[in-house]
């Protein structure tokens, strides 16, 4: 129910609005005066009088609107920030467990689940500092190994990505990955929503895949339309070529991770690579990210419901005290008259 452009918790409670009469409706105890022609009129009594009857009436009203709990109930409202709407897509393939260092290639064998030289662990770090820092920014994240789970929608709600970020680097990998259905699910995210501005996937991967003809239709239809920007964050397993690199080497050409690198360029959308050898180097391609993706963004604020009882309940007790300080003044006054 709306009244007063408020929405009220207990609008039955607002029935009582007529006892607010109750004022006009007491019993008048002045006295009657058989030569009423000898008393001389009072205007200004008559005044105060209609005076505490009208407050007597606030008071009653503003106890009652008081109970009925009016509210402001919550909404969204439109500002413009700076950022971007961010869709994370992590891998949580077996290899991710793997230490993040060409030097400690040969502990691979040894997985170090839940240790802090991990893959994953270091990427969950350093994306949890990213998302510290991007206020206004909206996140959206995929988890994928042989399948691809959004495991939260695009949200502005920051702690619920920290969460989630955190989750997905427990447990152990899977042995498989399928990056394309990761990049498909990022991009329905996006053609769920309204155009808010720059639109941005972040991939973080140790490998490459070779996508067959209908996911590459597919991929390359989505992020066109939707407009995306796309980043890799490669983050190698092993020393040799960069991935930028040409050679002659078709062993090196063949490798999945060429020809993912090869496709993304392809896909006709600003795209850049980062291959990470270190921690240093994954801290330098979040900051490159972060200065990049600082453009003018609509953000969707909630604004949560604002209780309203406190105007109504002051206002009684004010007017309350001012009818006590009547009382107190009019028995003052019939005090002195009789001394």
């Amino acid at each position: 129910m709306t009244l007063f452009g408020l929405q009220w918790a207990l609008p039955i409670v607002l029935l009582l609005l007529p006892l607010a009469l109750l004022p006009w409706f007491t019993h008048n105890q002045d006295k009657t005066v058989a030569w009423s022609h000898f008393v001389p009129a009072d205007p200004i009594s008559n005044v105060i009088g209609l005076s505490l009857k009208t407050l007597a009436s606030l008071v009653v009203a503003s106890l009652i609107f008081t109970l009925a709990g009016p509210y402001v109930p919550e909404k969204k409202v439109d500002r413009v920030g700076k950022g971007a709407e961010v869709v994370i897509l992590v891998d949580r393939s077996r290899s991710m467990d793997d230490p993040f260092s060409t030097r400690g290639k040969a502990l691979a064998v040894n997985r170090t689940v839940g240790k802090g030289d991990s893959k994953r662990r270091i990427a969950t770090k350093y994306l949890l500092e990213f998302v510290d820092k991007r206020a206004d920014n909206r996140f959206g994240f995929v988890l994928f190994s042989d399948k691809a789970l959004d495991l939260l929608p695009l949200t502005y709600n920051k702690e619920s990505v920290v969460a989630t970020i955190n989750a997905s680097a427990l447990g152990k990998g899977l042995s498989e990955t399928n990056i394309a259905k990761a990049m498909i699910k990022a991009a329905e995210m996006y053609s769920k929503e309204d155009y808010h501005g720059s639109r941005t996937v972040l991939l973080v991967s140790d490998g490459g895949q070779e996508f067959d003809e209908e996911d590459k239709q597919r991929i390359a239809e989505l992020y066109k339309v939707e407009n995306l920007r796309l980043y890799w964050i490669y983050m190698r397993s092993t020393t040799g070529l960069s991935i930028e690199e040409e050679s002659d080497d078709d062993s090196w050409k063949n490798t999945p991770e060429k020809k993912l690198h090869k496709f993304f360029k392809e896909l006709g959308i600003p795209y850049r690579v980062f291959e990470i050898e270190s921690v240093k180097s994954f801290s330098e391609a979040i900051d490159t990210i972060d200065e990049q993706q600082d453009q003018t963004l609509i953000v969707e604020e909630i604004i949560p419901r604002e209780n309203k009882t406190g105007p109504f309940f002051w206002l009684a007790i004010i007017t309350m005290l001012i009818l006590v300080l009547a009382q107190f003044y009019t028995a003052w006054g019939v005090r002195k008259a009789h001394d």
